[in-house]
């Protein structure tokens, strides 16, 4: 199903409104997406695919937690081969540290060299500049953890391997019980993540009669007693926070000490393992909803993907389902496609399959990933924390 200008232009408008991370899969149809089939090979030799991501800057670590899966999601495709149908994949991978202009820089290069898929971006002002060249190129874009909801409908050539802000909005929504005429306060850094996350809640639990006030905080900034100060002078009756990277402990840190935990109610994403010890005693204040830990769900994907990723050295966390999701959607595109751009689009579209999080469905209209999300709390574990779930959001409730 290729995007009718209509439609586009209706999905655009639903975004601007909605913008705030053993068996073989199974494909849409119910055909299988691993390994070699004994036919002939009907497609190319080998296509190449660039992964352009975080492995160095602010999101390293999401950029980590990211690659690592996804190269035990394509193996796990594959069954082990790197080949669908007799076709080799090959993955040229790239560091956008962060930076749109690195990133595109990466694409421009690749694309040059005659790739027509893309995967990656940890961040989201990445992965909507990323779009933009998918757009202006013709070529497929899967992105990962990125979040803002803008990355969705925003063309036909870009997909989503992760959850995005308005599920996470939606999955705090199922904390709450009325909302009408109550003050949210958004706590978010100012960029588009941030942004997107404000414009979320206003649109989701404004919706339902909610105030809703913005505090937006730099990126560059590290002194947060200010802020902190003023998401009480608001005087809200809940505090939504959005946050992600290295200053999310000097920002709790000061939440805490100037009492926003202690005198309104607040709720968070989880984020990756590395923040649980940086909410410290205020752990139990904090609801938390969540995209992902490894004790989450309970399946053989997941399982598989646990496994393959403490194999290789590395530690299942917050962003690995976007990783091997991607990988899964990758063969599943050369598979049906062949590395044509249309035939690939229309592959994905409807697309649904077991990842590691249960079914995900490809939405076909805006190219959406409808997944589970989770309700989760931090319990101590000795000098540290771990989470424990606490109740599981189905996929079509928290539906963007």
């Amino acid at each position: 199903m290729r995007f009718s200008k209509k439609l586009l232009l209706g999905s655009v408008v639903a975004t601007a409104a909605l913008v705030l991370a053993a068996c073989a899969p199974q494909t849409g149809t119910g055909s299988d997406t691993g390994g070699t089939s004994g036919d002939e090979a009907s497609g190319p030799a080998e296509i190449i695919a660039g992964v352009i991501t975080s492995e160095t800057g602010p999101l390293a670590g999401y950029g980590k937690q990211y690659l690592d899966a996804f190269k035990a999601g394509l193996d796990y495709a594959t069954d082990g081969t790197d080949e669908v149908d007799g076709t080799k994949i090959i993955i040229e991978y790239r560091d956008d540290a962060g930076d749109p202009d690195t990133a595109v820089t990466a694409a421009k290069e690749l694309i040059g060299d005659g790739v027509n898929i893309l995967l990656g971006s940890a961040s989201s002002g990445v992965a909507l500049a990323m779009a933009e060249q998918a757009a202006q190129n013709q070529v497929l874009f899967i992105s990962g953890p990125a979040a803002a909801d803008a990355i969705t409908g925003v063309n036909e050539y870009t997909f989503r391997s992760g959850r995005q802000s308005a599920q996470d909005v939606a999955t705090a929504g199922s904390f709450l019980d009325d909302i009408n005429g109550k003050n949210i306060a958004v706590f978010a850094q100012n960029n588009a993540f941030g942004q997107g996350n404000v414009a979320a809640v206003e649109a989701i639990l404004g919706a339902e009669g909610a105030t809703v006030t913005p505090v937006l905080v730099a990126e560059d900034v590290t002194e947060f007693t200010p802020f902190a100060q003023q998401v009480l002078s608001a005087q809200p009756d809940l505090v939504f926070v959005a946050w992600a990277g290295a200053t999310s402990g000097a920002m709790w840190q000061a939440m805490s000490q100037q009492g926003v935990l202690d005198n309104v109610p607040v709720v968070t994403g989880l984020g990756d393992a590395a923040t649980f010890g940086a909410y410290g005693e205020a752990s139990e204040q904090i609801n938390f909803l969540n995209h992902y830990f490894p004790g989450a769900p309970y399946n053989e994907v997941n399982a598989a993907m646990v496994d393959a990723i403490e194999a290789a050295g590395g530690t299942p966390d917050l962003f690995s389902p976007d990783g091997f999701n991607a990988a899964i959607m990758l063969v599943q595109a050369v598979k049906e496609g062949q590395g044509d751009v249309d035939a690939m689009i229309a592959a994905l579209e409807g697309f649904e399959f077991e990842g590691p999080k249960g079914t995900n469905t490809v939405r076909a209209e805006d190219h959406a990933l409808l997944q589970d999300m989770y309700q989760a709390r931090l319990i101590a574990d000795g000098d540290s924390f771990v989470a424990e779930l606490i109740d599981t959001a189905d996929a079509a409730g928290v539906a963007p």
